[in-house]
């Protein structure tokens, strides 16, 4: 081999050694304040040309930076820049994220054109809000509390601490609207995680679609649907909680994160134990017709009473363990998450309906793997997958002997069961495997398309331990299989004064039920097998309009399905028995608004405004009984519209007012009685009853730092609700004098909260129902009277 050619190997060699050495380094992160995420912040290596802009979720990346040393900047206008120095490594991967802070100063001077996360939310096409839950974190409140204050929104309890709920949305309620996780649905998450059960501490955001749900969710709501998100960008924090008050009542939580930079290990975990006795003061009312009867020595008197028989526990424990910024993954996470919960059941639907001894006792195991990754495979196009199987263990205990009144035992005679017609220890084993792959393209900087597919398969058996029952339903698993796909093209036309967002669903449900009940002719009720399969497609389009940098108008229309749940499919194995003939309810969705926000110095002002309109089809209703079985069925039409606006004002950190107030025409458009043409049904275009038609909501939020010392903050609160009578029973039934009514009412609630240490301590006392009037919700169930509380919680990150 000759000298030049021996050079030339080396010369090689060392040049593939040195370009291996300069392998490129990537810098990737979060931007935020102390709310949320930024959207539109510019981060730049300080003295070079590389630079990059943070998207919808805040996060950033800058890639193909050689090694050495660098300072880093974020900036946003109206916050202080920030900046971080860092020595880079070759083929090194560091995760940075920024917590900016606004600058007051520069305020005074410009308006604030760029926007937060939950800012982008509201401004898409679709009928959606954003709540940010930062500032409810100090409270007592739990999700369902916080959500009752929207436009737009009612919800109605059966009591204290985790009774059950009824969640309505511009009219459409109950299953009609759906309930996710970060995404996940959460219907399937076990009756301990329920929107009265997580305290605000536990979430970043809400996000509330109404009428049009987008195909990323991939739902079957036919009313809308509220996603919860939780924090997933701080990368190391410590949230704890305890609050104490009426009723016995406590509530704890627990939330944290930790991450590693250079290993890229991320550990998350959350929690929370509620437990309330329940025993408030339910007080006679028979003014409107709510009396309270009490068995006095044998002789019914009316007077106040306190319930006794309506404790309430729920635990919930979760956990996950990944790695997050790999070259392969985003990231990659296993979790965990197990509840629990036992509830006495005081009542029926009606509050003269009392029960003593029957409770209801759950368990629930859910294990879950998750998966995301951005330019997975080609740049632009992201993968966001999840799969879970979950395990629900119930039984209902339904042996007490006795029948019960306000006052305790009215008839020491034994019966058979206080609920069904005989005694029972029944219990449920659900199980629910669910798969979902969201892969989103961005074309360019005009187009995108996005494709959602969702798998769920669910089973149900039961067994009855007293041996009383003579015909188990559940014996052989009941099944129900869901798929739902769905496809979005997004087109901004016009420098992004236009963006348009057309979609198609397609929604597959197989169900088998063996043995099914059903009503067959002459013969009564016939026992076979059923197998059903269905296929629906829905199709929408949303779009927003921006007028300016403040203003726009929204419009959005969807076709859409409910499908059937399986309570509504397979009855409960006790009373209510298979309807296999059951059809998916559907619903023609649009709605119209307008928002318009203007800052100028100090001074922000926003308001927010829509017009709804449902005209929905096949409503699922529980029929009357025929004999001892009952069944669902689809006899239902409604139209329903409306109006709803808000207004909201704040002047720096100092003061923030918003009020809001909904009107909605929901009247049932069953022209003819179920199973008749002939027919006229008496309550055709009446309003539909136990619905409020009018209500509104007005907060106050006063603070100050530094009052009571440096990085202190102290914080003062009101909100008033208002709910306009609305009839129990359809109106047409009788004179309008003599109808049932559910009286106007007005509540306040208030709230104190002192903060140090820059928000690691914190203590507030809180009140509801300050007035303590009386105010009745489903069916005029009584709710509490005035209650207080006290919170402590210490945040470090």
């Amino acid at each position: 081999m000759s000298f030049r050619k021996i050079l030339l190997s080396l010369a090689i060699t060392a040049l593939s050694f040195a370009a291996y050495a300069q392998n490129p380094a990537t810098i990737s992160g979060y931007v935020k304040d102390s709310t949320s995420v930024i959207t539109g912040a510019t981060l730049f290596l300080k003295n070079t040309k590389t630079g990059a802009v943070t998207g919808n979720d805040g996060y950033y990346e800058l890639k193909g930076i050689s090694p050495g040393n660098y300072t880093i900047i974020a900036s946003y206008m109206g916050y202080v820049s920030s900046s971080k120095s860092l020595s880079l490594k070759s083929g090194q991967q560091v995760s940075l994220s920024f917590n900016l802070k606004k600058n007051f100063q520069e305020l005074d001077n410009v308006a604030i054109t760029g926007k937060t996360k939950s800012q982008e939310i509201k401004e898409s096409g679709f009928a959606v809000n954003a709540i940010d839950l930062k500032k409810f974190a100090n409270t007592t409140a739990d999700l369902n509390q916080v959500l009752n204050r929207s436009a737009g929104i009612k919800i109605r309890e059966q009591g204290g601490l985790g009774s059950d709920f009824k969640f309505t949305m511009n009219g459409l309620s109950g299953k009609q609207v759906k309930f996710f996780l970060d995404g996940i649905p959460m219907e399937t998450f076990g009756s301990a995680m329920s929107l009265n059960n997580i305290p605000v501490n536990l979430a970043e955001r809400i996000e509330i679609y109404k009428g049009v749900v987008p195909v990323e969710l991939g739902s079957d709501a036919l009313g809308g649907a509220i996603n919860i998100v939780t924090d997933q960008h701080t990368k190391k924090f410590l949230d704890a909680s305890y609050s104490y008050g009426s009723f016995n009542t406590s509530r704890a939580a627990l939330a944290g994160r930790f991450t590693t930079d250079k290993s890229g290990l991320i550990f998350n975990f959350s929690g929370y134990h509620n437990y309330s006795d329940n025993n408030y003061l339910m007080r006679n009312n028979p003014e409107y017709g709510a009396p309270i009867q009490v068995n006095e020595g044998g002789a019914v008197v009316q007077k106040d009473a306190y319930r006794f028989h309506d404790a309430y526990k729920s635990t919930m424990g979760q956990m996950d363990v990944g790695v997050v910024n790999k070259s392969w993954a985003d990231q990659l996470s296993l979790g965990f998450l197990y509840s629990s919960l036992y509830k006495e059941i005081q009542t029926g639907a009606s509050q003269n309906i009392v029960y003593g001894g029957a409770t209801n006792n759950e368990q629930f195991f859910l294990p879950s793997l998750k998966y995301k990754k951005n330019d997975f495979l080609l740049k632009g196009l992201s993968v966001n997958a999840t799969a879970s199987y979950s395990t629900t263990k119930s039984h209902v205990t339904d042996t007490s002997g006795y029948k019960y009144g306000w006052g305790g035992i009215v008839k020491p005679e034994e019966i058979a069961g206080e609920i069904g017609g005989v005694k029972t220890i029944y219990r449920y084993k659900n199980n629910t495997a669910i798969g979902r792959i969201n892969m989103a393209y961005k074309i360019d900087d005009q187009q995108s398309i996005n494709l959602n597919y969702s798998y769920s398969h669910f089973s149900r058996s039961a067994k009855e331990e007293l041996g009383r029952l003579k015909d188990n339903p559940f014996a052989t698993p009941n099944t129900i299989t869901k798929n739902i796909v769905g496809f979005a093209y997004q087109r901004t036309l016009w420098n992004d004064k236009l963006t348009i967002t057309p979609f198609v669903k397609y929604y597959g449900y197989g169900a088998f039920v063996p043995n099914a009940v059903s009503l067959g002719g002459s013969s009564g009720w016939e026992n076979a097998d059923s197998r059903t399969h269905q296929d629906n497609f829905g199709y929408g389009l949303a779009s927003r309009f921006k007028i300016n940098e403040n203003a726009g108008i929204k419009a959005s229309f969807e076709h859409a399905y409910r499908l059937q749940e399986p309570d509504e499919l397979f009855g409960d194995g006790i009373n209510v028995v298979s309807n296999t003939a059951l059809k998916p309810e559907k619903s023609d969705n649009i709605n119209v608004g307008l928002y318009y926000h203007y800052q100028m110095n100090d001074h922000r002002i926003a308001f927010d405004a829509s017009y709804f309109y449902r005209n929905a089809k096949d409503f699922i209703y529980m029929a009357v009984p025929a004999g001892r079985y009952s069944n669902y069925l689809n006899v239902g039409k409604a139209e329903i519209s409306g109006v709803e606006g808000e207004v909201s004002y704040n002047y720096r950190q100092l003061l923030e007012v918003s009020v809001n107030a909904t009107y909605q025409n929901a009247r049932n458009n069953q022209e003819f009685q179920a199973g008749s043409t002939t027919i006229k049904d008496a309550t055709f275009r009446d309003k539909i009853p136990n619905q409020p038609w009018v209500y509104g909501n007005a907060n106050i939020g006063i603070g100050k730092n530094d009052l009571l010392g440096k990085d202190s903050r102290l914080q003062f609160n009101w909100s008033t609700q208002y709910v306009h009578w609305f009839y129990l029973t359809w109106e047409s039934l009788g004179s309008k004098e003599s109808n049932n009514k559910i009286p106007s009412q007005l509540t306040h609630n208030a709230s104190l909260a002192y903060s140090f240490k820059n928000g690691r301590y914190n203590i507030s006392a809180e009140s509801f129902n300050v007035t303590n009037v009386i105010a009745y919700d489903n069916f005029r169930l009584q709710k509490p009277g005035r209650s207080f509380y006290v919170k402590l919680r210490y945040f470090i990150k």
